[in-house]
């Protein structure tokens, strides 16, 4: 690389201003490694062991290791005891009723949300979100179970209610005798469990947490509204007490729909009645607490005193026996001993236990780095990884079914005073209490009840659609990846609303570097500052000299794009102007075999038209180009040797590393037969360049630079 000042105009040519000597950087140059010494080294970091080493990875497998004996006893316990105590009367009502969406018996949900509260607190590293049963995970994982039922041979659970007759003989060594409807569900339920925690542990192992980077917002967001209309539509068999079975396959919000109409006639009074009764005091009271929560010290446990209040007026009043009102039925007390998965069953479910693993770990990761920014600490996102994938393979052994994180009795916990985990483990302890002596006591609630609490539930998914006009006003790009996944999930399949929302987010993404434009600049009069002349007034141009920016990197999608609209932005098409050319001289040539004819007055201006041309030098500023692919860098290539055929000078200015050592790779800068080295100048601003090429026409200087 040859000196700066070589190309900069000497004092005979009266170029003695600091303006006009380029800034000159020198690169820190980086000693190369071979491959063997970059996985020797990888392997000695994450392979080798130190007591030191030992410790740290012990601690940071086990946060609670490290945070409990720092525990602030006084300052931390009342709220976290309050915390958990709300929090776990909440989980009661919710967990028997999601425990429907999962197409399960009640006392699964209560196993689920008891077994997820206790390791999440050992294992999670968020001080505030509440892991358990999250709608959405029940819905998808609820709509894998009926599937099997479906395919082993069981009739739908209406067909019945009164009889175990339909059963089968598991082929797992772990069961040795007949399995009814319910126990091949939960068996289900848990396999699929099992296999989304196993995915989600390989992922923290392979550090890959970074994916929940590539589930925006929106997408998320979207998921969520699409499934929670899902969620609505399998309520509404509940709410009239209809005996119909969940369709399966894709577009099941219209077959939901037109089962639910056509069985209209059988609609039992009974639950109808008692569906509205508790709507029209769920709705108006959970308002109270939403719109009161900041002078209230706690929100009111209105959902229990409503399942309290049904499941009474259910057992004196005979609901069951006399009106064919569908119950929750006995729930046992204790703990079933742990089985295994149904190891056979893992083919058919691995595809939707991917997808529920990435669903259940995108939501627990948002919501902990939500709240740990909010209350400022920060959560590790592969340990979150593993935390939750524990959470569904250790409760997977004892008929659990797949959790998450949950923002409704998050936003409690964090709204009661949590401090840390502990209030998970009080949470815990509700839990236990209800499993080994109230669970009983809850067999004649009925199934209606509980569907008005599910959908309770979805005010705040719902409310979402209220907010599309604000978000289309803010980002038209991101509503409409919320609509489109939200209107996938809901109208055509759950899980393909997730895939469409990843596709077309990408899609987005690429769009955008497809839609970038060449930018014309101009320089600020009083600065050395260049901006788009299109957008700003006041700015100037140089003669002969044109200043260009592309805001966004070029690359094989794009590069095509890149170069029309450049030549477009200068006014000058190089392939359009050497074609105009060529077809000038052949006609010419054709012209001189015979002597009349004389070229026509268009045809004499279009061959002087590059000599009228004003355009002699190019500079592009190469500052929002993020990188180069192989493609990139021949695209550059072609734009420099095109404009160069018609004398038109191409420079970079303000590229960055990256994209320097791409267009060193590449061959961008070609080598002169005077020393066998590259000349080249380095061009750190667009002032730089500007003076660099002005200087050049001057002079009318042949040399190659470089930004």
């Amino acid at each position: 690389m040859t000196d700066a000042d070589d190309f900069c105009p000497t004092a005979e040519d009266g170029a003695e201003s600091d303006q006009q000597h380029p800034l000159i950087l020198q690169r820190v140059q980086e000693e190369p490694k071979s491959w063997q010494t970059a996985v020797s080294n990888r392997l000695k970091k994450n392979c080798s062991c130190t007591p030191k080493k030992a410790k740290s990875k012990i601690l940071g497998f086990v946060p609670i290791v490290k945070w409990l004996p720092r525990y602030q006893l006084k300052e931390w316990i009342l709220g976290d005891l309050m915390s958990g105590l709300i929090v776990g009367i909440l989980l009661v009502p919710q967990s028997i009723a999601y425990s429907l969406l999962a197409s399960q018996d009640p006392i699964y949900g209560l196993y689920t949300s008891f077994f997820a509260s206790i390791i999440y607190a050992l294992l999670g590293t968020s001080r505030h979100i509440s892991v358990g049963i999250f709608g959405v995970l029940c819905l998808l994982v609820g709509q894998v179970v009926d599937r099997e039922l479906a395919l082993a041979g069981y009739l739908p659970e209406n067909s019945i209610l009164s009889s175990n007759d339909s059963s089968i003989l598991l082929g797992n060594s772990s069961f040795g005798m007949d399995c009814d409807r319910s126990c091949y569900a939960i068996t289900v339920g848990a396999t699929v469990t099992f296999t989304a925690g196993v995915y989600q542990v390989l992922m923290g192992i392979f550090q890959v947490g970074f994916v929940s980077v590539y589930l925006s917002d929106s997408l998320l967001s979207g998921f969520a509204t699409g499934a929670s209309l899902t969620i609505l539509t399998s309520q509404f068999k509940y709410l009239l007490g209809l005996k119909i079975p969940r369709p399966q396959g894709w577009f099941t919000l219209f077959k939901t729909w037109y089962s639910v109409l056509s069985n209209l006639q059988n609609t039992n009074a009974c639950d109808l009645v008692t569906s509205l009764v508790c709507l029209m005091i769920l709705l108006p009271t959970k308002e109270l607490n939403d719109r009161f929560k900041a002078k209230l010290k706690a929100p009111i446990p209105f959902e229990l005193f409503v399942v309290v209040i049904a499941t009474l007026a259910s057992h004196f009043g005979n609901f069951n026996t006399d009106y064919g009102s569908g119950v929750a039925g006995t729930i046992p007390t204790g703990f079933l001993p742990p089985q295994m998965p149904l190891w056979s069953l893992i083919p058919n479910v691995a595809v939707d236990a991917f997808s529920i693993a990435i669903v259940g770990f995108a939501i627990t990761v948002s919501l902990s780095e939500m709240f740990a920014k909010k209350h400022g600490y920060t959560v590790d996102a592969n340990q979150e990884m593993y935390a939750i994938g524990f959470c569904n393979i250790l409760p997977s052994f004892f008929r659990c079914f797949t959790t998450s994180a949950a923002l409704t009795k998050t936003l409690v916990k964090e709204s009661t005073g949590c401090q840390t985990q502990i209030s998970g483990i009080i949470s815990a302890l509700v839990l236990l209490l209800v499993l080994l002596v109230i669970a009983p006591l809850f067999y004649s609630l009925q199934k209606c009840v509980l569907a008005v609490i599910i959908l309770v539930n979805l005010r705040g998914a719902l409310r979402k659609f209220l907010d599309i006009p604000s978000m289309w006003r803010v980002n038209r790009v991101d509503t409409s990846i919320w609509l489109i996944t939200m209107a996938t999930s809901a109208l055509v399949n759950t899980e393909l609303g997730l895939l469409v929302g990843v596709l077309v987010s990408a899609l987005c993404v690429l769009a955008r570097t497809q839609q970038a434009k060449v930018l014309k600049l101009g320089r600020a009069s009083n600065r050395e500052y260049y901006e788009d002349v299109s957008s700003y007034r006041g700015l100037q141009t140089h003669p002969g000299v044109a200043v260009f920016r592309y805001d966004a990197p070029i690359y094989y999608a794009n590069q095509s794009l890149f170069k029309k609209s450049l030549y477009k932005s200068a006014g000058l098409d190089p392939l359009k102007e050497k074609s105009r050319v060529m077809k000038f001289k052949n006609k010419k040539e054709k012209q001189q075999d015979v002597p009349d004819v004389k070229p026509t007055h268009e045809e004499e201006a279009g061959v002087t038209l590059m000599e009228n041309k004003s355009l002699r030098s190019v500079v592009i500023d190469g500052s929002s180009i993020s990188f180069l692919d192989t493609a990139g860098v021949n695209a550059l290539k072609e734009v420099r040797k095109d404009y160069a055929e018609l004398g038109v000078k191409v420079v970079l200015a303000q590229c960055n590393t990256s994209v320097l050592d791409s267009l060193q790779r590449g061959g961008y800068y070609p080598k002169t037969e005077s020393d066998g080295g590259e000349e080249t100048v380095i061009f750190y601003t667009i002032e730089d360049a500007v003076h660099y090429v002005q200087n050049l026409s001057a002079a009318n200087g042949d040399h190659d630079s470089k930004c």
